[in-house]
C-alpha cells in the first residue's frame, strides 16, 4: 500500500527535489507551498498522510501554530520540521506538540531519509491503535445492545444519552448474564474516554489482599513476594474507565479506601509515600441488590451514593422474551461463522421451547445454548435435540426424571443466588405460590422459605 507523504515548502526548487526523491522511494507525495493550501487538503479533500514533512517558518504563517491546529484532523500522522535558522523556543515547542523530530537546514538527505522511515514505522503503530480504537466504537455503539423490546430500546436510549456526557461514576445492574459488560463497553467505547484505556476487574475473583494490590499497586517489598514495582489498575486506567464487576463483593475496608481514591482523584501504592494523581472514570456492576445491601451494612452508603452519579438496570431475559427474536439469529450467525457451520432453518417447536423457558442465566445462557446446538448441528435445520433446557419434554437432560425435579446449568451461567432464587420460585409455581406446601417440598421451615422470599422479592400465598 502506498502511504501518503504531505510536503509543506514554499521554496519551489527544494520541494520539488524533495517530492521527486520520495515519489521515487515509494511515498504517495502531496506538495503543499502555503500553510493555506495544506489547511485545504486537510480539511476539505480529507487528505489523511502518514507523514507530514514541513518548513517551519512559511509565508503565510508558523508550521508550529499550523500543527496545533491541525492535530485533531491529522490524529495518528507524525510531523517532521526543516529549518533555516534552529532555535531553542521553537525546537521545545514542537517537541512538547508531539513532534517526531526538528532539522536544520541543509539538512543531508541521507539523514533524512532515515528520519522519515523512523517516523513512518512510529506512525503506522499509531494508526493501527487508533483504527483499533475506532473499530471498538463501532462494536460497541449503543446498538450493539440487542433487542426490539420497550425495555431494550429503553436501555438503548439511556446508554446513547450517557456516552454524550462525562460521568465521572455509574452502578450497572441486574441479574448476572443480562449484558452489564457490554453496557460498560458501550459507555466506555461510546464516549470520550474513548480513545484512552478501558480496565477490567472483577472484584469477586480475587482474595481481599490481592484485590488491594491490584487496584492500588504496589512498591518493591510492600509486602512477602512483591519483588518490583506494580502500577495498580486505578492508576493504569488514568485518563479512560476502570470496569469494577461484582464490585458488592469487595471488602467494606477496601471500600474506604475506593471511596477516597474516587473523592482525592488520588491514589498510593501499597509501601509508597507519594500518591499520585489519577482521573479515572468508574462503572461499578453488581447482580446484587447494593441499595438493599447499605442497608445491612455490607456495603459503604457513602461509596454506594458517590458512584451512584447514574444507575442503569437491565432487565432479566424472561421480562423481554420477545427479544429472543433478535438475539437467536444473531447468536446463530455468530457461531456459524466461528465453527463453520451453515444453521439457517429454526422450528417452530424450537421457538416455542426457546420462549418457554425461564432463563435464570439470562443472555449467557442462552449464548450457551446456542453455541452448543450450532457446534452440534449436521444441517441447516436447528437440533432441537440439543436444546436440553431443563425441565422441558424431550430434553435429553430431562428424560426419566419425575415432575418434581429442578434442572440448574453448572456452567457458569448462573449465579449462586440465582440458582437459589430459581430453585425458591420454581417450588412456589409448583405449589400455587402456597408458602407452607412449597417449604414442606423444600424440606425447609416456612420462616427460612419466608426470609428468602422476601430477599428475592417473590409473591406468595401466606
Amino acid at each position: 500500500m502506498m502511504e501518503t507523504l504531505l510536503i509543506i515548502e514554499d521554496e519551489k526548487l527544494l520541494g520539488s527535489e524533495l517530492s521527486r526523491h520520495y515519489r521515487q522511494s515509494g511515498w504517495d507525495v502531496v506538495l503543499a507551498a502555503t500553510l493555506a493550501e495544506a489547511t485545504e487538503l486537510l480539511l476539505k479533500k480529507r487528505l489523511e498522510p502518514l507523514l507530514i514533512l514541513s518548513d517551519m517558518n512559511l509565508t503565510d504563517g508558523n508550521a508550529l501554530d499550523f500543527m496545533e491546529a491541525m492535530k485533531k484532523n491529522a490524529s495518528y500522522a507524525e510531523w517532521l520540521f526543516l529549518t533555516g535558522y534552529g532555535s531553542v523556543p521553537d525546537s521545545v515547542r514542537a517537541l512538547r506538540l508531539g513532534a517526531y523530530d526538528f532539522l536544520e537546514k541543509p539538512c543531508d538527505l541521507e539523514r533524512l531519509d532515515l528520519v522519515v522511515t523512523s517516523a513512518a514505522r512510529s506512525a503506522a503503530i499509531q494508526r493501527r491503535v487508533v483504527d483499533q480504537t475506532t473499530q471498538g466504537h463501532r462494536r460497541y455503539s449503543p446498538d450493539a445492545y440487542v433487542g426490539h423490546s420497550q425495555q431494550a430500546q429503553e436501555i438503548r436510549r439511556l446508554l446513547a444519552r450517557l456516552t454524550q456526557v462525562p460521568f465521572s461514576a455509574l452502578i450497572i445492574g441486574g441479574e448476572s448474564g443480562t449484558g452489564k459488560g457490554l453496557a460498560a463497553r458501550i459507555l466506555h467505547y461510546g464516549g470520550p474516554r474513548a480513545q484512552q484505556p478501558m480496565i477490567e476487574v472483577n472484584c469477586a475473583a480475587l482474595p481481599r489482599e490481592l484485590l488491594e494490590s491490584e487496584l492500588f499497586g504496589h512498591e518493591p517489598g510492600a509486602f512477602t513476594g512483591a519483588a518490583g514495582r506494580h502500577r495498580g489498575l486505578l492508576e493504569q486506567a488514568d485518563g479512560g474507565t476502570l470496569f469494577m464487576d461484582e464490585i458488592g463483593e469487595m471488602p467494606l475496608d477496601l471500600q474506604a479506601k475506593l471511596l477516597k481514591a474516587i473523592e482525592d482523584h488520588k491514589v498510593r501504592r501499597l509501601g509508597a509515600e507519594k500518591e499520585i494523581n489519577v482521573d479515572v472514570q468508574i462503572v461499578a456492576a453488581s447482580n446484587r441488590d447494593l441499595e438493599k445491601m447499605t442497608q445491612a451494612g455490607s456495603f459503604r452508603a457513602d461509596l454506594y451514593h458517590r458512584l451512584s452519579v447514574f444507575r442503569v438496570i437491565l432487565p432479566p431475559l424472561r421480562a423481554a422474551v420477545e427479544d429472543l427474536d433478535d438475539l437467536v439469529p444473531l447468536f446463530v450467525a455468530e457461531y456459524n461463522a466461528k465453527a463453520g457451520r451453515r444453521v439457517k432453518v429454526i422450528p417452530e417447536t424450537v421457538w416455542s421451547k426457546l420462549k418457554a423457558h425461564y432463563w435464570p442465566g439470562n443472555v449467557r445462557e442462552l449464548r450457551n445454548v446456542i453455541e452448543r446446538c450450532v457446534l452440534f448441528s449436521d444441517s441447516p435445520v436447528f437440533p432441537e435435540q440439543w436444546l436440553q433446557l431443563p425441565g422441558q419434554p424431550n430434553s435429553p437432560v430431562a428424560t426419566g426424571h419425575a415432575d418434581n425435579s429442578i434442572f440448574l446449568p453448572l456452567d457458569g451461567s448462573m449465579a449462586l443466588d440465582d440458582m437459589d432464587r430459581f430453585i425458591i420460585k420454581t417450588a412456589l409455581e409448583r405449589a400455587d405460590n402456597n408458602l407452607a406446601a412449597a417449604a414442606r417440598a423444600l424440606g425447609a421451615t416456612r420462616e427460612t422459605l419466608r426470609y428468602r422470599v422476601r430477599k428475592y422479592n417473590l409473591k406468595t400465598f401466606d
